[in-house]
């Protein structure tokens, strides 16, 4: 069985007010329709499946390999 390349997302804040989901690097806050990356790590995070199950966060589109790189970047410069 081939491993299988995992991807960051682009997920959005569809509700009415803001969200906080606690990841494993960071805490990430979004305003109401605000979107975001986060990493293929952070996206087993148990608190962001929660929010997904209350939908109170919806997937918009897996990221692209240049997003997820430029996403990488940003973290590890912080």
């Amino acid at each position: 069985m081939s491993d299988r390349i995992r991807r960051g997302m682009l997920i959005k804040n569809n509700g009415s007010e803001a969200v906080e989901v606690s990841l494993s690097s960071r805490q990430l806050r979004l305003a109401p329709d605000e979107e975001a990356f986060i990493t293929p790590e952070e996206g087993r995070s148990s608190s962001l499946r929660r929010a997904l199950q209350e939908r109170s966060i919806a997937i918009v589109r897996p990221a692209t390999p240049a997003e997820d790189e430029a996403l990488s970047e940003r973290l590890d410069a912080q």
